[in-house]
C-alpha cells in the first residue's frame, strides 16, 4: 500500500475535477430557479433522480472496470456489452421510474408530477447505463485508470443531466 500522503495526493486531481463539476451541476439547478420556486416539490424530488441515476451508473461502471481488469472486455464484445447495459438501463428505468413516479403521485397527489418523475428517472437511468459503460472504456483507451476517474465523471453526468432532465421536463409539462 502507498503511504497516506501519496494516496491522498493521487486522488486530488479527481477530487478537484469533482468540485468543478459539482459547481456546474449546481448551475443546472440554478437555470430552473423559477420552476423550483413555483413547485417546491421539485426541490424535494431532485435528489432521488440524481441519486438513483448515480448509483445505477456506478454499478455498471464497477462491472466494466472489473471486466477490463480481468481481460473479459474485448473489442469483439464491447458493442454487445453496450447494448446489454442499455437494455438493463431501460428495464431499470421502467421499473424504478414507475416506482418513483407512483411515490411522487401518492405523496403530492399530482399525476403530472408523477409522470414527469417517472420519465426523468427512465431517461437518467438510460443515460447512466450508457455512460457507466462508455466512461471507463474511454478512460482505459486513453491510458487512464478507469477505477480512479470513472465515478467522478459519471456522478457529474448523472447529477447534472438528471437535474436538467427532471427540471426541464417539469418546466415544459408542469408550468
Amino acid at each position: 500500500f502507498a503511504p497516506i500522503w501519496d494516496s491522498a495526493r493521487n486522488r486530488w486531481l479527481w477530487l478537484s475535477i469533482n468540485l468543478c463539476t459539482a459547481f456546474i451541476a449546481s448551475r443546472a439547478i440554478g437555470l430552473f430557479e423559477d420552476a423550483i420556486t413555483q413547485i417546491v416539490a421539485l426541490a424535494t424530488l431532485m435528489p432521488i433522480v440524481a441519486g438513483i441515476g448515480g448509483n445505477s451508473g456506478n454499478q455498471t461502471t464497477a462491472l466494466v472496470v472489473r471486466g477490463l481488469a480481468l481481460g473479459e472486455i474485448t473489442p469483439e464484445n464491447t458493442w454487445h456489452l453496450v447494448f446489454k447495459e442499455i437494455g438493463v438501463g431501460l428495464l431499470n428505468g421502467m421499473v424504478w421510474g414507475g416506482t418513483v413516479g407512483l411515490f411522487a403521485y401518492l405523496l403530492y397527489r399530482n399525476l403530472s408530477l408523477g409522470l414527469v418523475m417517472a420519465a426523468a428517472m427512465l431517461l437518467n437511468l438510460l443515460l447512466a447505463a450508457l455512460m457507466g459503460v462508455a466512461i471507463p472504456l474511454i478512460l482505459h483507451r486513453l491510458g487512464r485508470d478507469p477505477a480512479l476517474g470513472s465515478s467522478v465523471l459519471l456522478t457529474f453526468i448523472t447529477d447534472g443531466m438528471g437535474f436538467f432532465i427532471f427540471l426541464g421536463l417539469a418546466t415544459v409539462f408542469l408550468l
